[in-house]
């Protein structure tokens, strides 16, 4: 039997700690402190070679469950539809109308940060919403 590892979960993106700083809104997780010797990100970032600077940003969950998120800035923009995308949890064990609300609430507040709506799916029982980021990666409201 194989241990069970830790993972992180990394984003191709044009601006790291803008989408970083979007989602650790949508999941609530936080920036980790800064390097060792260093006050701030930024001050750290300045420290670095000017191609490096702000070539990634990560996020993590406060209570050290979730995986860490990490962004790393590449220079082509998203052409496709995600292989692999985020569920967000919003409405475990809920059905129908009060699911479906649920997920609406978190919608609206989502499309506030700058989330795209782009469809609901619901068959009177079960529903998500199929989402996008600031830069267009696809995730579901569940």
């Amino acid at each position: 039997m194989s241990s069970i590892k830790q993972f992180q979960v990394t984003f191709d993106c044009a601006e790291p700690e803008r989408v970083a700083r979007f989602w650790c809104e949508v999941l609530g997780y936080v920036i980790p402190p800064p390097p060792e010797g260093f006050a701030t990100w930024d001050d750290y970032d300045r420290s670095r070679p000017p191609e490096d600077r702000g070539s990634w940003f990560a996020c993590s969950d406060p209570s050290g469950v979730g995986p860490r998120l990490y962004f790393q800035r590449v220079p082509e923009g998203k052409v496709v539809k995600n292989r692999v995308h985020l569920d967000v949890r919003v409405a475990t064990g809920l059905v129908g109308e009060e699911r479906l609300a649920k997920l609406e609430t978190e919608c609206a507040r989502l499309t506030e940060l700058g989330a795209v709506r782009v469809q609901v799916l619901y068959d009177g029982h079960d529903a998500c919403i199929v989402m996008q980021d600031i830069e267009g990666n696809e995730f579901c409201l569940d």
